[in-house]
């Protein structure tokens, strides 16, 4: 009887050995929400925009938190997205300069050590004076400029060679301007260089729609020109194109998507690729878009890494153009 009951025990306690515990379905756990910039910033504001669509649509069922990792231009965050290898419960946002800092090499790697996972949004660059600037248009500023280009020292949200720097020398050159002439202050975030335009230390500011609309609205700045190709609504509704104020055909998209870190599981990036194609036609995400003034971008993982690839080399010809760095 005793040599029975040890062999039945013993087979329970193989069988309890053998038969592995199920994984719980994903996502079982919390979500970090990662930001390679202060609060305020574009990046930021795409990853509080995500968190509160996926929290008041029920899309995912954890506790989410964005935490903030500034620094380097978002070297330092990127960085950190590596050493969450992976992860699955890690996702933070980018934009180009993802694509500008590995051509110019400042990001300690390229945009491929990370996962695409979407692509969200579409902003753009304002070129941005004060109020009571004596600069009426467009055109009379970049005058002035082709006069004499070291003269007015203009600002901008992220570091040279990036985005705000980017844009409008592109601007500039196709006016006939030398780009390497121009003098451009560099801050950590759109709003420091907002601050820096307002208390007349610069004579213009080139950044997002989203750092300018709420001084446009409050009539403390005039916005000279847009980067897309048409007309934008609501706030920026009589702010012409760059291509009307100026007549240069120049647009500078400011794309804006997710990522993941590398490593992520098949089973993790699936989810996020259903979720975020169900999220974009939310009616909270819908009212994300037009408080911060941007367009649908949404597209889809595949598309989205195939864009990246040919953003790349977009980029990295802009800049050999305007002197940026060498071929």
């Amino acid at each position: 009887m005793k040599k029975t009951l040890v062999a039945i025990a013993g087979i329970a306690l193989a069988l309890t050995v053998a038969a592995p515990i199920a994984a719980a379905p994903y996502p079982s756990k919390p979500l970090e929400i990662m930001v390679s910039n202060k609060p305020g910033s574009g990046w930021d504001a795409l990853a509080r925009a995500v968190n509160v669509t996926l929290e008041k649509e029920k899309l995912y069922p954890q506790p989410m938190a964005v935490t903030n990792k500034e620094g380097g231009g978002g070297t330092v965050g990127f960085i950190y997205t590596l050493s969450q290898a992976k992860n699955d419960y890690f996702i933070l946002p980018f934009s180009p300069p993802l694509l500008i800092k590995t051509i110019d090499t400042t990001l300690q790697g390229s945009y491929k050590d990370i996962l695409p996972l979407a692509m969200l949004t579409t902003d753009y660059e304002c070129v941005v004076v004060k109020a009571d600037s004596p600069f009426k248009n467009l055109k009379e500023l970049l005058d002035a400029l082709k006069k004499d280009p070291g003269t007015y020292k203009f600002a901008g949200g992220s570091s040279p060679g990036s985005m705000d720097h980017l844009s409008f020398l592109k601007i500039a050159q196709a006016y006939g301007i030398d780009p390497s002439r121009l003098i451009y202050v560099a801050f950590s975030g759109g709003g420091e260089a907002m601050t820096t335009l307002l208390g007349g230390n610069v004579a213009f500011l080139s950044t997002d729609t989203g750092t300018v609309k709420g001084q446009l609205e409050a009539g403390t700045v005039r916005v000279l020109g847009i980067s897309a190709g048409v007309r934008r609504p609501g706030a920026f509704k009589d702010v012409p194109t760059v291509k009307e104020a100026a007549g240069v055909n120049v647009t500078f998209d400011v794309w804006r998507g997710m990522f993941a870190a590398p490593g992520m599981s098949k089973e993790a990036q699936a989810w996020w690729a259903a979720t975020f194609k169900k999220m974009v036609t939310t009616a909270t995400w819908k009212d994300q878009l037009e408080k911060n003034v941007w367009s649908d971008g949404y597209m889809a993982q595949a598309d989205f890494a195939k864009f990246l690839d040919a953003d790349y080399l977009t980029f990295k010809d802009i800049m050999v153009k305007v002197g940026l760095i060498s071929k």
